[in-house]
């Protein structure tokens, strides 16, 4: 695969998974109230939608300067990886690629949120008993497969990793 060919074919599915991402937020936003949403799976798997100030499992969300330190650590993550995955393409290391195109596409998706509206649209939830997972969103799915697929590329085939630091 020529270098502009891998880019643009990563760029173009990044691109389509963050626009998923919105997609589905904004589709969620019009379709519930806010702390409403529709069992999908009964007293299992449900859109249910919720707005989070913070990060992961809803860090620094009862803090009101805690959403301009995520904005700002989300936008330096976003360009690391950026960088890293132009690298890793040039490279042609496409599978650390893939893993970057994952981490890029879900710390962008989020970032819109955080800019646009100053929290982070989520309406993914899973409960289990009386134990709810924390809610979440298409851009952290793919934030978490990113991040597992480069730990397993950093395990399994550190030398495709070792390259682009």
């Amino acid at each position: 695969m020529n270098k502009y060919k891998g880019t643009i074919l990563f760029l173009l599915l990044s691109s389509i998974l963050i626009f998923l991402d919105q997609l589905t937020k904004i589709l969620v936003v019009r379709t519930y109230e806010l702390h409403t949403g529709t069992y999908i799976i009964n007293d299992f798997f449900s859109f249910y939608y919720t707005q989070n100030t913070g990060s992961a499992f809803s860090f620094l969300a009862d803090k009101s300067w805690g959403i301009y330190l995520l904005t700002g650590f989300s936008t330096i993550l976003a360009i690391i990886v950026f960088v890293l995955l132009i690298k890793a393409l040039k490279l042609k290391e496409y599978l650390v690629a893939c893993s970057f195109t994952l981490l890029f596409s879900g710390a962008v998706g989020n970032l819109i949120d955080r800019f646009r509206l100053h929290y982070v649209v989520d309406f993914i939830r899973f409960d289990f008993g009386s134990y709810t997972f924390p809610i979440f969103n298409i851009a952290d799915i793919c934030a978490v497969l990113g991040t597992i697929m480069l730990i397993a590329i950093m395990l399994f085939l550190p030398k495709k990793v070792d390259k682009i630091w």
